[in-house]
């Protein structure tokens, strides 16, 4: 099968792969989930080639899982906003990073603990829900 698209697949896994699939955009993804929203931002958390960076970006607002929105005129700077298709995608996140802590996190535990901001609940507890999110 080399050399076919995943996204010219008929299946809504592989579709799906075609777009969040590729190295880096779940980091991304994660660092938009919590709060980063400039390139530079990114750019500091990841140890990605900006070019590289750039095109997960720009595949994210694609296909309308980032928007990408000015916040400064002069110079004209840009920032990355979870739009509702992005905010769909928390579960999936949530759920690699709870078999990741079952499965990965070896003797030292899990790296983190995700919890809500504002009342202190666990994500397995709201999956889906919009006011998890920013």
């Amino acid at each position: 099968m080399r050399g076919v698209q995943l996204s010219d697949l008929h299946c809504s896994v592989a579709r799906t792969l075609g777009i969040v699939g590729e190295r880096w955009t779940l980091l991304v993804l994660r660092d938009a989930f919590n709060g980063k929203r400039r390139f530079e931002e990114f750019a500091r958390s990841l140890p990605i080639a900006r070019n590289v960076l750039t095109s997960r970006l720009q595949t994210l607002v694609e296909h309308d899982i980032l928007a990408r929105v000015r916040y400064q005129e002069r110079p004209e700077r840009f920032e990355y906003r979870m739009t509702s298709a992005g905010r769909e995608l928390y579960p999936v996140m949530i759920g690699l990073l709870q078999w990741g802590d079952r499965h990965l996190a070896g003797a030292d535990g899990p790296p983190l603990e995700v919890s809500h901001r504002d009342c202190g609940g666990h994500p397995e507890n709201a999956l889906g829900r919009d006011d998890m999110l920013d």
